[in-house]
């Protein structure tokens, strides 16, 4: 019978490793937090957390890959232009919810076109940023629990870029320039919020009732995305009318658990080699 239990024991831990944080998100404090997305506005899905986290006393850090050069109909748009456009969105957005805009880092890589870039040069640029700020817990798309979760393209490679470069910033030999030439240290983030999971995969729900209409406000940032500017880019200035509409749009995109607004993760506490078990 001792065996058994012990048997039992051993086939939970994996299962265990999966439950709510010890403390909850909301009371988090004096944590340094990095997100790693694909495109100017992929902090949306957790503007909400992030910002409440920032105005809790931990530091918030944003890297996205992409400059997001692509994200349009409008025939007159040119690349260059729509990555400025687009980062103006973004920094909006940040400071509508808190976060500095010397914590946000762009890769400047195409918007489209992540998976054939040189996937090398892409994690050694991540396991440094990780090294230097040294995060507790990331923040990014969620490559699946047990499969495979399916992702747009970039979406998809930035799930699988951000996960491995966790993992090869802990060993010491791997990118080990960045530690003997540049003195950075290997470091271990062992928490995770992994979002745009699976909805039987998501275990965390985080509280954003206090920043809602802060995360309105930062969502309805990204013109080029909401309005009209998708098909016809006309500045970033509405009328109030369009305006309107766009919160409207952006209001419907809040998701509510027993009345309260919140945002839904994958919680994972551990090494990085088990993210997907």
């Amino acid at each position: 019978m001792r065996t058994y239990r012990i048997f039992l024991l051993l086939i939970m831990i994996p299962c265990l490793s999966f439950s709510q944080p010890d403390v909850p998100v909301e009371e988090w404090t004096g944590k340094t937090i990095l997100l790693i997305g694909a495109h100017p506005d992929d902090d949306a899905y957790s503007l909400g957390t992030l910002g409440l986290l920032q105005s809790n006393g931990n530091e918030v850090y944003i890297a996205i890959l992409t400059t997001g050069n692509v994200g349009t109909q409008d025939p007159d748009l040119s690349m260059v232009d729509l990555a400025n456009i687009r980062k103006l969105e973004e920094q909006a957005a940040l400071a509508a919810v808190g976060i500095p805009l010397d914590h946000y880092t762009n890769f400047g890589y195409d918007d489209g076109l992540l998976e054939y870039e040189n996937k090398k040069e892409v994690v050694a640029k991540l396991v440094r940023l990780i090294r230097q700020v040294r995060p507790d817990v990331l923040f990014a798309f969620d490559p699946g629990k047990g499969e495979q979760r399916w992702h747009k393209a970039d979406h998809r490679s930035a799930s699988y870029l951000a996960a491995d470069a966790a993992r090869a910033a802990m060993w010491p030999l791997l990118f080990q320039g960045q530690i003997t030439m540049e003195g950075l240290e290997a470091h271990t983030i062992e928490e995770y919020l992994l979002f745009d999971s699976a909805e039987d995969d998501k275990n965390t729900w985080v509280d954003i009732s206090t920043f809602k209409d802060k995360k309105i406000t930062a969502m309805s940032q990204y013109v080029s995305q909401w309005s009209s500017g998708w098909y016809k880019y006309e500045g970033p200035d509405l009328s109030a009318e369009e305006a309107e509409q766009v919160r409207d749009r952006v209001s419907k995109r809040i998701h509510y658990r027993d009345g309260k607004a919140v945002e839904g993760f994958r919680h994972y506490k551990g090494l990085p080699d088990n993210i997907g078990r």
